[in-house]
């Protein structure tokens, strides 16, 4: 199905290590608003699309999420590799490493877990596009913060990248739900959905 490159879709050269950015950073593989929920939604929602185009649309951003996944989980191991324990002692990343050393491990800054209750997948194209243009606009709301946090060039340069690509996928959705609701007949929409009025 894919054409997989063993490269990263934007280059992560990070010099300095740091744990405490490493912490900072981890939210966006697993946090609530990250790449690995973005990818699970998308690549969900799929299905249930009854457009074709449009579930183009959601495989196309959820398989490049994956590869944004990639990105993240390369600035959290260039920050923490080859880190000793006496390095990372006092610093917010020590609880990490107590359960995962320097693996990495879905969960958002805070040390919540990754869950699968931090995304919908509903069924109602509309809906689900409607969601799906939030959580792009979330993602980039945390990759603005990130930018606010951290100061380091080579850290922030990808993550400009990023930030960059929530935009996009925030555009894309639009005109994908624009698409669908081109396609709906409103009586017919309106039948099934009866809890709205026209």
């Amino acid at each position: 199905m894919w054409t997989y490159e063993k490269r990263l879709q934007y280059p992560v050269n990070i010099k300095t290590t740091n744990p405490k950015l490493a912490m900072v950073i981890i939210s966006q593989f697993g946090g609530p608003d990250g790449e690995l929920a973005a990818s699970q939604r998308y690549l969900s929602q799929r299905y249930a699309m009854p457009y074709r185009n449009v579930a183009g649309l959601l495989t196309d951003i959820g398989t490049e999420e994956l590869a944004h996944m990639e990105i993240v989980c390369a600035i959290v191991h260039q920050l923490t590799r080859n880190l000793t324990a006496e390095q990372i002692e006092g610093t917010p990343f020590a609880n990490y490493y107590v359960d995962h050393t320097l693996g990495l491990w879905p969960q958002a800054a805070g040390g919540v877990p990754f869950s699968a209750t931090v995304f919908q997948s509903k069924g109602d194209p509309i809906t689900d596009l409607t969601e799906d243009m939030a959580a792009e606009q979330k993602a980039r709301t945390t990759y603005d913060n990130i930018l606010r946090l951290v100061h380091d060039s080579d850290v922030c340069d990808p993550i400009r990248f990023l930030r960059e690509r929530e935009i996009v996928h925030f555009q894309r959705f639009g005109e994908g739900l624009r698409t669908v609701q081109d396609h709906l007949d409103s009586k017919n929409y309106y039948a099934i959905n009866p809890a709205f009025d026209k």
